[in-house]
């Protein structure tokens, strides 16, 4: 059964009735021991065209359901994760369909409710958590830990406090976030983004890391069929507008164009609320316009490229000086 079948029976129920049958469909899929990616696929068919119809009770119910799934359907947990946290808390705290990627991408859209439920889970990858104890008192600075058998009088004296630089602080932060991007080759490939799957995240991804310009230039040039000068000047603009064009026209997903955009361009990335303007900025652009702005660029690159072609061609062309006919024109 096609998702447009799914909206149909949709549209012949009653509210109540949708919601009776969202419910229905997620106590069916929870009891299913090992699902099969069409089983998956026909739950997520099924209830997200129903999602928009469903209270809040539906919702919770439904979070609390799958949390603790060991075969969740992506796309509905992702949804679920979205809303508000008293709904998304149980998914947010729990369920391991959501990667690190995942996470960082909801405490930039939810900020700090939704920081304080993740920061909830076992085994969260320490810079993930750096990231929401900056979020959450971002004036402070880590204390160190007293030692394990201080003295009864000293439980007074304030505990010292790590004076490491902020930017310092701020780099080490992004180099982590660095190898959460490299430990995302697996869930890159199991993405449902077309331009992951061919593998143009992957070489964006790998030349970007490099931390060579020219490399992650000429690998984004390809991907945009355009002229490698072009790319080059638009790159080598103080912000990254332009990269944020060039990704969105190739349709890369917001978290995944966030991690190549702080491999480019670490500096402007020194505390949560940058992160959260990127991925504002990048969910706002429209591909089409994006891809509308690419398509201006490669005819300013074509535009070039011939004016040079016939600036060379009349530069051969140029006669050279005849030869002065007074000899045969002698007096006498």
């Amino acid at each position: 059964m096609s998702s447009s079948d799914f909206r149909h029976i949709a549209a012949r129920t009653e509210a109540g009735k949708a919601e009776r049958l969202f419910r229905a469909a997620i106590s069916a899929f929870c009891c299913l021991p090992r699902p099969s990616r069409r089983e998956i696929a026909q739950i997520e068919d099924l209830t997200l065209p129903l999602f928009d119809g469903v209270s809040s009770e539906g919702l919770r119910f439904a979070a609390a359901a799958l949390c603790e799934c060991a075969y969740p359907p992506a796309a509905l947990v992702r949804r679920l994760c979205d809303a508000p946290v008293d709904v998304a808390a149980p998914l947010l705290i729990r369920s391991l369909a959501l990667t690190d990627i995942d996470l960082i991408a909801l405490i930039g859209r939810h900020g700090l409710p939704h920081a304080r439920a993740i920061a909830r889970r076992r085994d969260l990858n320490p810079t993930i958590a750096d990231l929401i104890h900056a979020l959450e008192r971002p004036t402070l600075v880590k204390a160190a830990s007293p030692p394990a058998e201080a003295p009864e009088a000293e439980t007074a004296v304030p505990a010292k406090v790590d004076q490491k630089p902020r930017g310092q602080a701020a780099e080490e932060t992004r180099q982590r976030l660095r190898s959460i991007m490299l430990a995302d080759k697996a869930a890159a490939e199991g993405s449902l983004n077309p331009s992951a799957r061919s593998g143009t995240y992957a070489k964006l991804r790998e030349t970007a890391l490099t931390g060579n310009a020219v490399f992650f230039q000429t690998a984004l040039a390809d991907a945009l069929d355009i002229d490698f000068a072009m790319v080059r000047a638009r790159m080598s603009v103080a912000d990254y507008s332009a990269l944020l064009t060039a990704l969105r026209a190739l349709d890369i997903g917001e978290d995944r164009a966030f991690l190549i955009a702080v491999a480019i361009f670490p500096s402007h990335f020194p505390h949560p609320q940058a992160i959260r303007l990127f991925l504002d900025r990048y969910r706002l652009l429209h591909r089409e316009a994006a891809a509308e702005q690419v398509r201006e660029w490669k005819a300013e690159a074509a535009s070039q490229a011939i004016i040079e072609a016939r600036r060379a061609r009349a530069n051969s062309d140029t006669p050279t000086a005849p030869e002065r006919p007074a000899a045969r024109f002698k007096a006498g």
